[in-house]
């Protein structure tokens, strides 16, 4: 929601309701020609929301790729599935449908997340894919989801989510107060989501590439159409805010796109890394113990006690193992602990 949004004629301001507040984190990527669009990818702070249960959400149905931590950001360890099981395999069917050779290039800033050595943790079916870091501090100019196309986004998530508060307080006593403890969660919020990605329009993502790679952007007929289309969507989010009894203007709708565009500070790269590092410690420990697991089956299927009792005192020693490298850190794992001079 845009800062002000909270003000009514109703009341001077809402309560702190936790949807107002809730936070999640969405990449976005498609190519240049704006005709493949792949699923995003979302990270929330929690695996199973109450939302989900309640309308029996199944997961691997949604229109992102869902995934959690509980800072909802997004980490290497969650950008590398995202490529391996987002990103590559919707390339892929992609360029068979288009009957095009398997070649791909994923071109991207070099953000927290994104691991300078992606290329290696892509599995082997998708190695055809090569990745192009952008120069630093270039996002904002060359970036071409920064080229209207993350703003526009939010145009639309916002309008469709104005267009419901209305509709489901027209003609109604329900207050905004109640619309949105008991009426919105993280479940609409995905409706909404998938709603606005798809109207992203082709021509939209097409001319976001018109700074990096100029000669992709098709023809025009006249300029000038985007502007009056951007303009027009502003428009109707301030006509349904007034209509909601929300003192929302333009300057609003700007407060919404720069609001979270912000670099990372120090102490949130920090905890950043120290998320990353808990991630990449776990999934080393719950790949060991995976196989740990494995053999323990095979030694208790002979009932060797003996043998037995020697596995369960190796995975006692992996446990303490994980434990040390989630606290101190443990370079042969390629684990060390984070410090404010490596930021």
């Amino acid at each position: 929601m845009p800062r002000r949004t909270f003000i009514t004629a109703e009341e001077k301001a809402l309560p702190g309701h936790k949807p107002m507040k809730d936070r999640l984190t969405l990449l976005f990527c498609a190519n240049a020609s704006g005709d493949c669009k792949v699923k995003p990818l979302l990270v929330y702070h929690s695996e199973n929301p109450r939302a989900f249960k309640k309308n029996n959400v199944q997961k691997k149905l949604l229109h992102v790729m869902w995934r959690s931590n509980t800072k909802a950001w997004v980490t290497r360890i969650l950008f590398v599935e995202w490529m391996n099981e987002g990103f590559g395999p919707e390339v892929k069917k992609c360029l068979r449908e288009k009957d095009l050779p398997f070649k791909a290039l994923l071109v991207m800033d070099n953000a927290p997340a994104h691991p300078p050595s992606v290329e290696e943790d892509l599995l082997d079916e998708f190695k055809f894919i090569k990745v192009k870091f952008l120069p630093a501090n270039t996002t904002p100019i060359l970036q071409p989801m920064d080229q209207q196309v993350i703003a526009n986004f939010k145009k639309l998530y916002t309008k469709a989510m104005f267009q419901r508060c209305f509709e489901m307080t027209e003609g109604t006593n329900l207050t905004l107060r109640e619309f949105w403890k008991d009426h919105y969660s993280v479940y609409n919020c995905l409706n909404l989501i998938d709603k606005a990605w798809q109207g992203i329009t082709r021509r939209t993502l097409n001319s976001a590439w018109k700074k990096l790679w100029p000669n992709c952007v098709a023809e025009r007929d006249f300029e000038g159409f985007e502007t009056v289309e951007k303009g027009a969507v502003e428009d109707e989010i301030v006509s349904l805010g007034m209509s909601l009894g929300l003192e929302v203007d333009t300057d609003d709708i700007d407060d919404l796109l720069t609001e979270h565009g912000q670099q990372l500070t120090t102490d949130e790269l920090l905890e950043l890394h120290k998320e990353q590092q808990r991630q990449s410690t776990l999934s080393v420990v719950s790949k060991v113990l995976n196989k740990l697991d494995i053999i323990l089956a095979s030694e208790l299927s002979e009932a060797s006690y003996k043998n037995a009792f020697k596995l369960t005192v190796v995975i006692v020693i992996i446990a303490v193992y994980g434990w040390i490298a989630l606290r101190v850190g443990y370079p042969n794992l390629g684990i060390v602990p984070v410090t404010r001079s490596m930021l």
